[in-house]
This record gives C-alpha cells, structure tokens and sequence, in this order.
C-alpha cells in the first residue's frame, strides 16, 4: 500500500479513494472554478481539457456511466513528488456497464496548491480504451 510522504500526496490518495467511490458529488471538494483535467489522448470520447465544475458535469459524469456502478476503481502502485507536483503510477479495474472486464494502466501528473487539485493529466493506454468501447 502507497503511503503519502506529504500534504499534496494525501491529498491526491484521497482524491483516488473518492474516486474510486463513484461519489462524484464529494469529488467538487477537489476542485476550484479554474482547475483542469485533461486526459492527454486523441480521438477518443473524453479528449480534450476539462475545466471546473464541467469536470464533474461534463466529463465524469458520461464517463462512469461507460462502467458498472461503483466502477471502476483505481489501485496506485507508485507516487512521488516535489513541490506542487505530484506523479502517481496506477491500474484501474472493473467492468464496463455491458459487463466486459475492464483493466488499464495509468500514469496521472496532478498539480496541487491549497489544497485542491489544479491541473491534473491523464496518460493511458488510450487504444485499449477505444478498441473496448468501440471507438476505432
């Protein structure tokens, strides 16, 4: 199990936890008007920058709706950090609302200040995704 070295670690730890709930209503906390998610990948469903509430709204909301309820939920494997900056290794599991198993690889760069998530990148296996959601 990761443990944080920090503020900013914890913070990040929590966030996957929430997360990984499905509780996107709680999830607002870590976020401010200006905070972005981008999932750096192209073509697919969910590309594109991500910013405030929208994050939530707009983007999550479609997106776990892709999986059974409560899924998919996130496993970090590596964290490190410095400064702001935080990198987080991870695999996230389930399965697709048609009942397809659902398991890929993650490597997430967050940028933290008082305690909310500024920026955040999504870095996955982006062909995976779209060959078992029928995106090609």
């Amino acid at each position: 199990m990761v443990k944080a070295a920090n503020a900013n670690e914890q913070l990040v730890l929590d966030f996957f936890e929430v997360l990984s709930s499905g509780d996107l209503e709680k999830l607002r906390s870590f976020y401010h008007e200006n905070s972005v998610w981008e999932p750096k990948v192209k073509g697919i469903a969910g590309s594109g920058k991500h910013v405030g509430m929208d994050i939530i709204d707009k983007f999550l909301a479609p997106v776990r709706g892709m999986f059974a309820p409560g899924d998919p939920k996130i496993h970090v494997h590596n964290m490190f950090s410095t400064g702001p900056w935080v990198c987080v290794e991870s695999n996230s599991t389930g399965s697709t609302a048609d009942g397809k198993p659902y398991d890929n690889d993650y490597c997430w760069v967050f940028e933290v200040s008082n305690g909310k998530i500024d920026a955040m990148r999504e870095y996955m296996d982006s062909h995976y995704t779209a060959k078992l959601f029928g995106m090609e």
